[in-house]
């Protein structure tokens, strides 16, 4: 009888040790396939390539574009580049998380690379936002940290942000520790910064989290701007509307399907739903279990997603390609978005660069991918994270592999 007990007891141990590895597998193995090295060197591969348009299928290069598009490295070994913006003296400014660094990259011969890699700051926590803004010759440089958000004089011509003061305290650690920026349109006075959610789902407990908060820079008054936002960790301005866009990422834990990640329009004042609707309106009931007497998500209450994004692709970057930048005309108005890729999916998704095709207005007509190839045969060659359009040129970090790419039209 004790034999068959401890057999019955290892069978017991076995089957539990097999469906906790397949559970693992199935939740987190991406998170090991997102850092492990590839056998294939993206850097090395645009270096050694002319990867101008090549058939989809062609096996010379690792990334595939549209046809008249062509994609090289600006600047490399910057650990896991962020955000990216560009200063008045035509440099790139680009934040670092991970080193608590912000660098600049100049590129003095116009030859498509950066020169050097200045080191503007450093020291920092975990700086994610930066915003920029220039007037009567004087300009300051805003960045978010996880635990704040300071302001710096910047010389354009140095490139040195000095006399940092802050501004505000913002709650620091967390599941989410980016903090990022962006200015109402037109006023310089006003900054929105997005503070993701302490965990995956739960009724937080500090009103900061989970939203998008505007501060006044004069007066320090920090407040909520619009809430029910998971962790929503870039926003754009619309070039015709002004309204602001956001990527936002849904929770974990309901499937490979589930939920889709979203691009919203942010306005003031309202809620898009987190923790206890996602997509377009659809109540969690996993999470959320209470009884209401009416639909828990419904307009006026809750704003739907603007448009969903396939679950677990982790949308960061987004930028929108303004009219006459030299690009084709039917892009013009067009928004592009950075997949980062999955960690929790038992079938990766992600890790592409997707052109939202919209009308002037941002009316949402189609979509396709623009620029695909990050995930090469099961390995993850590098994950795309934000985007800036600068100068005829759209500018996107990989946090992956250490660079920022240059993506040019050819006519």
């Amino acid at each position: 009888m004790k034999k068959i007990i401890l057999v019955i007891v290892a069978v017991i141990f076995l089957v539990a040790i097999g469906w906790a590895g397949i559970y693992l597998w199935k939740n987190y193995g991406g998170f090991l396939r997102n850092i492990e090295e590839p056998s294939v060197n993206i850097v090395n591969s645009l270096e050694n390539q002319n990867i101008s348009p090549l058939p989809p299928n062609s096996t010379k290069i690792p990334l595939t574009l549209p046809n008249g598009f062509s994609i090289s490295i600006f600047a490399k070994n910057l650990g896991a580049p962020r955000v990216v913006i560009s200063d008045e003296a035509g440099r790139l400014l680009a934040s670092v998380p991970s080193a608590g660094k912000i660098f600049a990259l100049p590129d003095k011969n116009q030859d498509g690379a950066a020169d050097e890699t200045i080191e503007v700051l450093s020291g920092l926590n975990n700086p994610h936002g930066l915003a920029l803004w220039c007037e009567n010759e004087k300009c300051s440089l805003y960045v978010a940290e996880s635990d704040k958000l300071s302001v710096y004089d910047y010389d354009k011509e140095k490139a040195a942000a000095t006399n940092g003061k802050k501004i505000v305290d913002l709650p620091g650690g967390g599941r989410h520790f980016t903090r990022t920026l962006q200015f109402l349109p037109n006023n310089p006075d006003k900054i929105l910064i997005s503070v993701g959610s302490s965990c995956d789902v739960c009724n937080e407990s500090d009103w900061q989290r989970a939203k998008v908060l505007v501060v006044d820079i004069k007066t320090g008054e920090l407040k909520v701007f619009s809430s029910g936002l998971r962790n929503s960790v870039f926003m754009a301005e619309h070039p015709v509307t002004g309204k602001i866009w956001a990527t936002e990422m849904g929770r974990d834990f309901l499937g490979d399907n589930l939920p889709p990640d979203e691009i919203n329009i942010i306005e003031d004042e309202k809620n898009y739903g987190w923790p206890i609707c996602y997509g377009k309106n659809i109540h969690d009931t996993v999470f959320d279990k209470n009884v209401y007497i009416r639909n828990p998500c419904m307009e006026p209450f809750e704003t739907p997603s603007y448009i969903d994004i396939p679950a677990h692709s982790a949308p960061l970057g987004l930028a929108f390609v303004a009219a006459g930048n030299g690009w084709p005309k039917d892009y013009e108005n067009n928004l592009l978005v950075a997949y980062h890729g999955s960690w929790n999916r038992s079938v990766p998704a992600g890790y592409k660069i997707v052109r939202y095709k919209l009308d002037a207005e941002g009316k949402y007509l189609g979509e396709e991918d623009f620029i695909f190839g990050w995930l090469a045969g099961g390995e993850v060659l590098g994950r795309p994270a934000g985007i800036l359009f600068f100068d005829g040129a759209a500018y996107v970090s990989d946090d992956k592999a250490g660079v920022i790419y240059k993506i040019t039209y050819h006519p």
